[in-house]
C-alpha cells in the first residue's frame, strides 16, 4: 500500500482490510482511497475508507494551504519544484500562473518572492474559492489578483514576465496561450508527462513550435518525478524573446 498524508488526511492508492486502526497514526481524522484525477477541472476520485472530514489544512514550504481532498487535488511529488519557482522568481516581476488550483505555485511564490504581481487563473469553482481562502491564510492578497476561468482564453490577455504552467494533461494546447501573454521577453515554466525515451525532445518541439519566428532558449530542463510506467512528468524553462 503505498499512501501519503496530507494535512490531517491519509490518502492511499488501494481499499484496505482494517482502515479504521490507521485513525490511530498521530494527526490522522480521516482515510482516503485516491483514485484518478479527471477532466480540466483536475477532480480527483475518492472513496472515505475511515473518518468524515475530508477538508484539511496542510503546511508545505512555509506556506498554509487549506483544501478538501474530496473536491481538489494534491500533488506532494512537486514539493521541491513549488520551492524552486518561488526562489527564481525575479523582484518586480509580473507573473502568471495559468492553472492555479489553490494556490500550488501562487502561494510559495508570493510568500517567499518579491514579485510585484501575480495573475492567477484558475477553471474549477471549488479550487477557486480554496485559493481566495489560501490567499487570506498567507496574507498575500495585495500581491495575488485570481481570475475564475479558461486560461486558453484569459492568458493572452495579459502582459508578464514569467508563465506558470504547473499542469499536466493536455497542457500543450496552451503554450500559444502563454507565449501570447509573454511580454517583450519572458519565461515560461512548461510541465508535460512524456514517455522516458523522448522526455526533453517533445516538449522542446512543441515549445518551439508554438513560439515560431521567436527567439527560444532553453534554460532549465529536468524530470520532476516517475509519472507511470516509462513515463515521466518533465518540467522546460524557456525564454522568449518575440
Amino acid at each position: 500500500m503505498k499512501w501519503k498524508k496530507i494535512g490531517r488526511v491519509l490518502l492511499v492508492d488501494k481499499d484496505i482490510e482494517n482502515p479504521q486502526k490507521l485513525l490511530e497514526m498521530k494527526g490522522i481524522e480521516t482515510v482516503v482511497k485516491l483514485g484518478n484525477i479527471g477532466g480540466k477541472k483536475r477532480e480527483p476520485d475518492v472513496k472515505i475508507l475511515a473518518g468524515s472530514n475530508t477538508e484539511t489544512i496542510n503546511r508545505e514550504n512555509g506556506c498554509i494551504f487549506k483544501l478538501d481532498v474530496a473536491r481538489v487535488m494534491w500533488s506532494k511529488g512537486n514539493t521541491n519544484e513549488r520551492m524552486r519557482i518561488a526562489n527564481i522568481v525575479g523582484e518586480g516581476e509580473r507573473v502568471l500562473d495559468m492553472f492555479a488550483g489553490i494556490g500550488y505555485f501562487t502561494i510559495p511564490a508570493a510568500v517567499h518572492s518579491k514579485a510585484e504581481i501575480i495573475h492567477s487563473i484558475e477553471i474549477n469553482p471549488v479550487s477557486y474559492g480554496y485559493l481566495n481562502e489560501n490567499m487570506s491564510l498567507n496574507k498575500v492578497e495585495n500581491i495575488v489578483k485570481p481570475v475564475l476561468g479558461d486560461s486558453m482564453d484569459i492568458a493572452p490577455q495579459f502582459s508578464v514576465d514569467r508563465v506558470l504552467m504547473g499542469y499536466i494533461g493536455n497542457t500543450q494546447d496552451y503554450i500559444e496561450s502563454a507565449v501570447a501573454a509573454i511580454d517583450e521577453s519572458g519565461i515560461i515554466h512548461y510541465h508535460e508527462s512524456v514517455y522516458e525515451k523522448i522526455k526533453f525532445e517533445r516538449p522542446e518541439e512543441r515549445i518551439r513550435k508554438s513560439a515560431e519566428c521567436m527567439d527560444v532558449e532553453i534554460l532549465n530542463k529536468q524530470v520532476i518525478k516517475k509519472y507511470s510506467p516509462g513515463v515521466v512528468h518533465v518540467v522546460i524553462d524557456a525564454k522568449i524573446t518575440k
